[in-house]
Order: structure tokens, then sequence, then C-alpha cells
């Protein structure tokens, strides 16, 4: 039954990822068909990303009231409603106003969904869950390349894939059950390091403290909101550059895309049977030094067929990142605060969703887009700093003077 039940938690991934890909894929044909200004798609960013990190900074409130199983069933269902609503939107105020449940549907469940895996299963099982969200994300720009490769019709890619939110929410609907009886069977510890998870547990003994200012916190939550600009800024002006600057019609770019994509999900299937063999620590590192060169790669004057190379080692690169960075979460910080800070943690990375796409736009408004990869360099830069930061504050917090672990109550 666990088994069949983690199988669902992949599928609602998969809903996860679907509509995240779909307005930069579509962006360059709706852009002509509303005769809207490039940086439109920013604002639009914005609106989705923004409700989303509303239902995010709420996600510890609801999910305790109401439990992740009917959460996700109810997020899942706002999100196709909202698919829907772009599809037969006839003007941008209408997608602004889809704009807002796609946002809502996206944050409760998102941290639902990854604490509750962080909390009842092992890291290889976040590496794939998120490999799911991939294949949702890989999806969703090849269902919309099919379509307005043809007629330019791109309503009909966004009520496809509304379609599939659908079929997933009856599938919910009916496994609704099994949510708190997996959990309650499920024994899976904290991490693969039980002299950290000890020290961790030791530490909710102490005096309380906020999750807001348990030290570290801040650094975590700032390397989250420039990974989430890398990702979502490729995935947002990924296809324009490749319009305007590489010259390549609108269908190829978003099929290259839809690579990029690939690279994370491919990568994080990887990552899934890596974790059996190296900590989450080093495979963070490592994914951040590959994104930063494949970022790099894009600046050079090379060929086109460069650029996509570029976007493929950037996603091998990101794929290990995110999973691994959540499901050190009750490791770093204690399982007793983890909800709380899964919640803070989706909150920064969808502001910088929600943010760092948009200014891109808005600098490209007054340059030009080839600045992409000069930007997705320093935000790459950026998140390595930080969270090699975050690395040696936790090393010095976790090795004491003679050479035990411990765990102070202000961390």
């Amino acid at each position: 039954m666990a088994t069949f039940f983690l199988f669902i938690i992949y599928l609602a991934f998969i809903s996860l990822g679907l509509p995240d890909s779909l307005l930069g894929t579509a962006w360059p044909v709706m852009q002509l068909d509303f005769e809207a200004p490039l940086e439109t798609a920013g604002l639009l960013f914005m609106v989705i990303a923004a409700g989303t990190i509303v239902s995010s900074l709420a996600s510890g409130a609801v999910l305790k009231r109401f439990g992740t199983g009917k959460v996700t069933l109810v997020s899942c269902l706002l999100t196709a409603g909202a698919l829907l609503g772009f599809a037969v939107s006839p003007s941008l105020i209408w997608l602004m106003i889809c704009a807002i449940p796609l946002g809502l549907g996206a944050g409760s469940v998102d941290a639902g969904l990854n604490n509750y895996v962080a909390e009842h299963y092992k890291a290889h099982h976040m590496s794939w869950l998120h490999c799911f969200w991939g294949v949702g994300a890989t999806m969703g720009p090849i269902i919309m390349a099919q379509f307005i490769s043809g007629e330019n019709t791109w309503r009909h890619g966004y009520l496809t894939v509304a379609g599939i939110q659908f079929g997933l929410v009856v599938i919910l609907f009916f496994t609704l059950p099994l949510w708190n009886r997996v959990a309650k069977n499920s024994k899976a510890p904290l991490s693969e390091e039980p002299e950290v998870e000890e020290s961790l547990l030791n530490n909710e003994m102490d005096k309380p403290v906020k999750p807001w200012q348990i030290k570290g916190v801040k650094l975590a939550l700032v390397s989250f909101l420039f990974y989430c600009g890398v990702e979502a800024t490729i995935g947002l002006w990924g296809s324009s550059f490749l319009v305007n600057i590489k010259d390549l019609p609108a269908a190829t770019a978003a099929q290259w895309i839809s690579l990029y994509y690939a690279g994370i999900t491919v990568g994080r299937l990887i990552t899934g049977f890596i974790t059996f063999k190296i900590s989450n620590r080093l495979l963070i590192r490592t994914g951040q030094i590959t994104a930063l060169i494949g970022a790099a790669l894009l600046i050079l004057p090379l060929p086109s067929s460069f650029s996509l190379a570029g976007f493929l080692i950037i996603g091998l690169g990101l794929a290990p990142i995110y999973p691994c960075m959540l499901h050190e979460t009750p490791v770093r910080f204690g399982k007793k605060h983890s909800q709380t800070i899964m919640g803070y943690q989706m909150a920064v990375a969808y502001t910088g969703s929600t943010f760092m796409p948009p200014l891109l736009g808005l600098l490209a408004s007054y340059a030009t887009i080839s600045i992409l990869p000069l930007y997705l360099v320093l935000c790459a830069a950026a998140m390595l700093l930080f969270s090699e930061r975050l690395n040696v504050f936790l090393k010095r917090k976790y090795v004491g003077k003679d050479n035990n672990t411990h765990f102070t109550a202000n961390l």
C-alpha cells in the first residue's frame, strides 16, 4: 500500500510541474494574440507566484487543520479550473484573474507534499518526487509545442493540460483515505546520518524558539530564492531568448525548453540512486557548480546549438539542488519546526519565481533579452555563495571542541 500511495504522490507532483512551464513556452504566440509587450509575461508570472507565496505562508496552519490529502485535492482542483480559465480567457484581464487560483493552488500542496515526504520517506524518494515534477514540467512544453506548431492554437494546449489536471483530481479524491493511514504506518528516519538527527532532536527538548528566529534559516531561504531565480527565469524567458536572439522558430524554442526540463527530470532520477552513496550536501554543491558552468556557456558567442547544451547543463545541475535542500530541512532545523520552515522555504522560493524573472524582463525592456545568460550567472553564483555559507555555519554548530556532535537552542 505504501508503494502504491507513493505513486499517487508522484502523480500529484506531475500536476505541480505541468502548469509551471506553459506560460513561458506559449508566450511568444500569446503575446501576438493579445498584442501585449514582452514584459507582460513577467506580470502574469508575478500574479501566479504571489498567490503561491500567500498559500505557502499559510500552509502550516492550513495543513494542520485539514491534512495534506484534502489540501492536495482542493489545490489540484483550483489549478485545473485556472488552466481551463486560461484556455478560454478573452483578454489579459481574465488571464490575470485566472492566474490567482493557479498560484493559490500550488503553494500549500507544494509545502505539504515536500514535508510529508521529508518526514516519512528517505532522500532518494524526495529526488524521485521532484523528478516527477520534472516529468510534468517537460510534458507541458511538449504538449504546447504540438499545438503552436500547427495553427498557433495555444488555447488547445492549455485545455489539454486542464483535462489532465481534472483527471488527477478524480484519482486524488478516491485515494483520500490513504494519507493518514500511510503516515501512521511510516517509520522512515529523518536522515541517513543518525548522529546529526539525534542532535537535532535533542534540540527540541530545549527552550522554545520561533522557527523564523532559528539561526541558519535565513541563509537557507536566500539559497532557495536564487535557486528559483535561475530555474524560473529560464522557464519564462528561455523561449523568448531563443526566438529573439538565436532566431529559432517558436515551436523549436519550445521543444528546446522542454529538453531543459528533461535535463532536470533525468538528473533527479539519477540523483535518487546517487543519494544511496553521496550526501545531500555534496550533491547540492556539485549541482550548483554545474549550473554555474552551464550558465557561463550561454554567455560565449557560440552557435545556437551550444545554447541547447547550456540549457541542458543548467538543467542537470539544478536537478539535485531543490529536492536535496528540502530533504535536509528536518535534519538541519529539527522535525518539530520542519512543517513551518518548509512553508517559509516554499514562500521564499516562489518569491524568487515572482520577482527574479520579471526583473529580467524589466531589464530586457531597457536593453535586450540577450542579457539572460549574464543574469543567470549572477543568480547561480549568489546561490552557491549563500549555500556554502550555510554549510560552514552548520558545520561549526554540529562539531564541538571535543569533536562530538551537538546543537544549540538558537541554531
